[in-house]
């Protein structure tokens, strides 16, 4: 769901807006992709208190009971949305050198936190777990272990390679590389821009006495 190839107008909510069915084979992709793309705007456009399952429905075009035949909350649609999004954008390359992909993959983690449609998703999801207990154990099992996992596997790849020790503690590393990243985002919300992500990525390559490429 890349926000920036929408089309104007997938959202409609007039009469002539389109109108998507499940079917008795399962659930309408078409459908599907179009509440999550209605809860991710909608999130955009008047903040986590402002969606409702009844305006996902309205934008999404389809019957409000289509949305609870597969979701039991808003927070279960905008999770399902998050995790759609970050499949498709936040690949994690694999060049063969991890000063390379660690520097792409910062700079993408960077803009997919602070600057997407889906960053705005994964901001308020985390803000809805500080206070629901149960949301918060659902929303680490399902989103934040898989980004963990992600965040730490160019270093699962150079270890594997020989760049790193095989014995290093790859959580520990990955948390002290992108910890500084994710408390810009979500606490102090300095800027994240290349300059910061690839001092990040130097630091740690200094660290474990690798040499850093010139910067672009």
């Amino acid at each position: 769901m890349a926000r920036a190839t929408r089309t104007a107008g997938t959202g409609g909510t007039g009469p002539s807006a389109t109108r998507h069915h499940g079917n008795r084979h399962g659930r309408s992709e078409q459908a599907r992709l179009a509440v999550l793309n209605a809860a991710d705007d909608l999130l955009v456009e008047k903040g986590f208190a402002g969606v409702t399952m009844e305006g996902i429905a309205t934008r999404a075009g389809v019957a409000k009971q289509t949305i609870y035949r597969w979701w039991s909350a808003k927070t279960d649609v905008l999770m399902d949305a998050f995790l759609q999004d970050v499949a498709e954008d936040l690949a994690v390359r694999d060049s063969g050198d991890l000063a390379v992909d660690l520097r792409a993959y910062l700079r993408d983690l960077a803009w997919f936190l602070s600057a997407s449609d889906s960053g705005a998703v994964f901001r308020a999801l985390i803000a809805q777990a500080q206070h629901d207990p149960a949301f918060a154990q659902d929303f680490r099992a399902r989103c934040l272990d898989q980004q963990r996992h992600r965040d730490r596997r160019a270093l699962e790849r150079a270890a594997e390679r020989g760049e790193l020790p095989p014995d290093l503690d790859l959580v520990a590393e990955a948390d002290q590389l992108m910890g500084p990243l994710y408390y810009r985002v979500l606490v102090t919300g300095e800027p994240v821009g290349q300059d910061f992500t690839d001092r990040l990525v130097d630091a740690f390559l200094h660290r474990h006495g690798l040499t850093a490429p010139a910067t672009d």
